[in-house]
Parts: C-alpha cells; sequence; structure tokens
C-alpha cells in the first residue's frame, strides 16, 4: 500500500481507512486507486475487521476528485465492490467538497455521514469526460435528481444530500468521526455473518450501470492473469508437460 496515500487504522473490529492527502484536498491519483485497492483487500482478509470507515484527511475534501494533472487511468480498482469484492459493511464519513470519483466511492458506501460543510459535485460534463461509474447513482436516489447533479455538473450541499436520501446523517464538523464511528460500532456489534449475507443480498439487488459490471468482470480477470496458476500454465506450455494447477 501507498502509505503516503491511504492510511488503515484498526481498532475494536472497526477499520478505518483514510485518503491521506490533505495538502493536495485528497485528490485521487494512481497511489491512492492502488492504496485503495490494497486496503480493500487488507480489510476482506482481516479476522478481526468487521466494519470499515472510508474518510479523507483534513475537513476541505473528503477528495477533489481525480487529479486532471495526472489521472488514474483504472479508478475501478479503488472501489469497494467494483475493484475488490467487499460484502462486510463501509460507512463514509465526509468534510468538505465529494468531487468526481469521491461520489463515486460514496454510492458504494453503505452509511453516509456527511458534515455540514459537505459539497457533493459530479462535473465531469464540464470537463468534457465520464468514465461511467457514477451511473448507479440513480439507484441511489431519484432518478431524476440523479440526472441534474449528472447533466448539469453544479453540486449540491450536506442538507439536500440528506433530503434526497443520499446521507443517513449530517453534524458539525467536529463530530464527523464521531458519529461515523458510533455507526461502527453498533454495526461491528452485531453478527457478522447475517450482515455480510444482507450486503450481498442487497448488492444483487441494487442495479449496476455498464462501466460498473465492466470493472467487476475486469477486476475479476485482473486476478486470473495475477494467479499462479496462470504463471503454471505458461510454465508448462513452454515446457510441454502437464500443468499442475492448485486454484489459486
Amino acid at each position: 500500500m501507498s502509505k503516503d496515500a491511504i492510511t488503515y487504522r484498526s481498532q475494536d473490529r472497526i477499520a478505518v481507512i483514510t485518503i491521506d492527502k490533505p495538502e493536495h484536498m485528497n485528490r485521487i491519483d494512481a497511489d491512492v486507486v492502488e492504496g485503495l485497492h490494497a486496503a480493500w483487500h487488507r480489510f476482506m482478509a482481516s479476522d478481526g475487521d468487521r466494519v470499515a470507515v472510508l474518510t479523507g484527511a483534513g475537513d476541505k475534501a473528503f477528495t477533489a476528485g481525480a487529479d486532471l494533472k495526472a489521472p488514474p487511468n483504472n479508478l475501478y480498482r479503488g472501489i469497494p465492490g467494483v475493484g475488490v469484492p467487499v460484502d462486510k459493511p463501509v460507512i463514509g464519513a465526509v468534510a468538505g467538497w465529494v468531487v468526481g470519483g469521491g461520489m463515486v466511492l460514496t454510492t458504494m458506501c453503505d452509511i453516509l455521514v456527511a458534515a455540514d460543510n459537505a459539497r457533493f459535485s459530479y462535473p465531469e460534463v464540464k470537463v468534457g469526460f465520464t468514465g461511467g461509474l457514477i451511473t448507479n447513482l440513480a439507484s441511489r436516489i431519484p432518478h431524476k435528481i440523479a440526472m441534474e447533479l449528472l447533466l448539469v455538473g453544479e453540486p449540491i450541499d450536506a442538507k439536500r444530500a440528506y433530503e434526497v436520501g443520499y446521507v443517513n446523517k449530517v453534524v458539525p464538523v467536529a463530530e464527523l468521526m464521531t458519529a461515523a464511528l458510533d455507526y461502527a460500532r453498533r454495526i461491528a456489534a452485531t453478527a457478522p455473518l447475517p450482515s455480510r449475507a444482507l450486503k450481498r443480498f442487497v448488492t444483487e439487488a441494487l442495479p449496476k450501470g455498464p462501466t460498473e459490471v465492466a470493472g467487476i468482470a475486469r477486476a475479476q480477470t485482473d486476478a486470473i492473469f495475477a494467479s499462479a496458476d496462470w504463471e503454471e500454465g505458461r510454465k508448462a506450455f513452454a515446457e510441454k508437460r502437464p500443468a499442475q494447477y492448485r486454484g489459486k
């Protein structure tokens, strides 16, 4: 994991995953994407961590979106449920700007707590680009509200996000992590098997956009190309011998 981009803190069965580049308003670049990818794998591999809180360092921005000077070409890898299968609960805790890829990340959170200074924006139409992952927004909030955000590109504040059902709770900035961790502790105290099963069932019920589906497929094929079996298959072919596959 890129230590200067993402931090991972584990305590009381809760993983706190932080985009830690406040000097750059936590903009998303390749280091952030790969750091998140590693963090979600660590979270899923942990026997102790039952719930994650995803947040950003500082109170100016959860993330100001992609670094347009060095935009990541594989954002899907850092998105829980897309680049990495995640069936444990994820709580978002956001303050300040939540832009572009930040909104993609928050759509994949199961519960979202916002500071009262939060501003949600998806301005890709204003810069002549879209990756399409955000289309699942229309299955999280009313269709026409989602389309206004996507097609007009103007931000909404935390109060409006709460009104349309995107945010569970709005709190003062100083109380953001307290509120998010309160949710996390209550979830961590419940039975993990039904909690994870319920998340899987809901994930299967929610509609997915074409880019999200493609990202999930890409992540699965990435895992095959990174597997020991793929390496063994190539070696066995070159050495003209039967391959010894282990399913790893």
